[in-house]
Parts: structure tokens; sequence; C-alpha cells
């Protein structure tokens, strides 16, 4: 499946044309359902499993690429590093576009009422945590949601406020959301609990390889 046979705009064909043919995991989740409507009001939401390097990022971009003519879309991260690195990848790509994106990662005590006017807002669950808290008005617009590192939810630290967020917005709002992990113990019963349709593949662009290191030498094993 290519790239340019996708229903998307001009601005993602043209950035995207250097890889010009997708990758299992994505070709898998056009597939299940990734850029059409579950209902009227909702498209499908996916819980998607693949290795590292392997083009999750790109499900995600293809998602907000199908939502921005109708709505917001969130990114959520677990880290300030991995925001502040999405928000200037997501800059290059709409720099030519009538969308605006930005990231927000502190001032959790506050609505930061500036937000309701971007398109697409990259924030750490934390941050987003603190805008369900402050009833923020322009959550109806929110269209679509990328939990990036969505295993963290068994993290004792950063799982709480994720499983919050994820709790509320399915409450609230039923969102499309689009969970991307590279590590789940229990895909299915998460992907359950999402409403989501789980994709898995096992290919990565590099093969990896197991061995074991000895006095200077590395003996590799299948």
């Amino acid at each position: 499946m290519l790239i340019k046979d996708l229903p998307l705009p001009p601005y993602f064909q043209k950035f995207y044309q250097k890889f010009p043919k997708l990758t299992p995991i994505q070709e898998k989740s056009i597939k299940h359902g990734l850029l059409k409507n579950q209902s009227l009001l909702k498209k499908q939401s996916l819980l998607v499993c693949a290795p590292t390097a392997s083009g999750k990022t790109l499900i995600a971009t293809m998602a907000i690429t199908n939502t921005l003519e109708t709505g917001k879309a969130i990114y959520i991260v677990p880290l300030k590093a991995l925001a502040n690195e999405k928000y200037h990848e997501y800059l290059q790509l709409l720099e030519n576009t009538d969308y605006q994106v930005i990231q927000s990662t502190g001032d959790l005590d506050s609505d930061s009422p500036y937000l309701h006017q971007y398109d697409l807002i990259i924030l750490t669950s934390e941050k987003f945590d603190s805008l369900l808290r402050h009833k923020i008005s322009w959550l109806s617009q929110v269209k679509t949601v990328i939990i990036d590192e969505i295993h963290l939810l068994n993290d004792p630290h950063r799982g709480p406020p994720l499983e919050i967020i994820l709790t509320l917005l399915k409450s609230l709002i039923n969102p499309q959301i689009i969970g991307l992990s590279a590590t789940i113990g229990n895909p299915q019963e998460l992907a359950n609990w999402l409403d989501a349709k789980l994709v898995i593949d096992t290919w990565r662009p590099v093969k990896l390889k197991q061995g074991i290191y000895h006095n200077q030498e590395i003996e590799f094993f299948d």
C-alpha cells in the first residue's frame, strides 16, 4: 500500500513522499479502519502494538491529518523532551497550512485559555489531566487523541493520571483514541477497555539479534 493512494490532503502526501510505501503495521492500521468512521459521530479507535522504529508515529500522524478538517487533535506524551520533539516534527508538517500546533507541558494550575485557538495540541499527561480538571470549554472540539507509550498505564507514577484522562475522555466526549506502544502485556484486554481495535505486528526495519558477549567476543544465536 502506497501513501499516495491514501485519502489524505496534499500537504501530507508531499511531506512524506520520501517514504512512499507503508510499513506492515501502518498498512494493518489502515485496514482496521484508521481513516474510517466507526459511526457518524466517531472515528475508529485503535491500540497499535509494534516494535520501535516500525512506523507507529506515522499512524498517529495519519489519524491527526484525517481529523483536522473537522476538529482538534491532542497528542499526549509522557515526557517534556518528547513533547518538544513532536512539536517540531508537526510544526514542519503543518508549516504551509492553516492549521496551528502548540506544545504545553507546564503551568499545571491553569486552564491555559490560549490553547483553544490551536488545532493540534501536544501535552504531557499531567498537563492534560490539569486541563480536564479545569473543565476547558473547547474539549468538545477534540475529535482524536493520541496516547504515546500507552503501556505507562502500568507505571505507578505516570499510570494513574493517564487512566484518569482516558476514563474522563470516554465519558465526556468519546473521541477517536490511538494508543501506541512497543510493549503491552495484555493488549486485548486494554483494547477492549478502550473500545478500540487491536493492531499488532512484529516487523522491524533492522533484525533484532540476541547473543552473549564474553572475552571481547559476541556469539549470536537464533
